[in-house]
C-alpha cells in the first residue's frame, strides 16, 4: 500500500464493495524462496469476513495448504499514467493514479464436498451481471464431465483479518489541478481510464 495516508480515505465498506464488484485479484502466499502468486476470481461474503475461491489442484499454493497460511489478495482497479503537464502547475513530476485493495488473512483449503456449492455460488454471482442473458449453471453439464472437472480443483477460503485500500486519485493536488488531470487522463494510457477520470472528479 502507498504510505501517504491522504490516499487511504476510503472506509472498510467502500474497499470491500470495490473488491466485491471486481471479483478478481492476485493471491499471494509467502515461501522461503519467493512468493507464490495466482490470479483468481473470488466471491466475497456478504459480511466481508471471507472470500471463497478455487484453485487447480496442481497450483503451488494448493500444495502448501496442508495447514492454513497467511495470504494476501490484491485487487486492482482502474489505473493510468499522469503527465506533469496536465496539472497546470510548475515543478511537477510524472506519476501513476490507481485504485487497489488488499485483503489479508488466513488461507485454508476447504472440504472437497463444498466445491460444487462454491462453483454454483460463483457462477450465479457472475452470470447475474450478464442479464438478460439466461444464466449458465452447472446442471447444463453432463455429470461425468462436471465430475472430471471438479477432481482437478479444490475449494479455498481466505478468512479476512485486515482490509487496506489505496485510492490514489490526485487528492494531494489543488482541486483545479485534479480536475485538469481528470479531463486529460483519458487521452493517455492505462486501464479503464473513463472510470479513473470519474473517480478523480470531486
Amino acid at each position: 500500500m502507498h504510505p501517504n495516508p491522504i490516499y487511504h480515505d476510503a472506509d472498510r465498506a467502500q474497499n470491500l464493495d470495490f473488491a466485491r464488484t471486481r471479483a478478481f485479484g492476485v493471491l499471494a502466499v509467502s515461501t522461503a524462496e519467493a512468493p507464490l502468486i495466482s490470479h483468481v476470481p473470488f466471491l466475497l461474503s456478504e459480511d466481508g469476513t471471507s472470500t471463497d475461491l478455487h484453485l487447480v489442484r496442481s497450483n503451488p499454493i494448493t500444495r502448501v495448504l496442508k495447514s492454513p497460511q497467511t495470504a494476501r489478495l490484491a485487487v486492482s482497479g482502474p489505473d493510468g499514467y499522469v503527465s506533469p503537464d496536465w496539472y497546470g502547475l510548475a515543478d511537477q513530476v510524472p506519476t501513476w493514479n490507481y485504485v487497489a485493495v488488499h485483503l489479508t488473512g488466513r488461507l485454508e483449503q476447504r472440504p472437497q464436498d463444498e466445491l460444487l456449492d462454491l462453483l454454483d455460488r460463483q457462477s450465479a454471482y457472475y452470470e447475474a451481471r450478464l442479464l438478460p442473458k439466461p444464466p449458465w449453471h452447472s446442471d447444463k453439464m453432463e455429470p461425468e464431465a462436471l465430475e472430471r472437472m471438479m477432481r482437478m480443483i479444490v475449494p479455498v477460503r481466505l478468512s479476512i483479518e485486515t482490509v487496506e485500500g489505496t485510492w490514489k486519485l490526485s487528492q494531494n493536488k489543488p482541486e483545479p489541478a485534479r480536475t485538469a488531470v481528470a479531463d486529460q487522463i483519458t487521452t493517455g494510457f492505462g486501464a479503464e481510464l473513463d472510470d479513473l477520470a470519474r473517480m478523480m472528479r470531486p
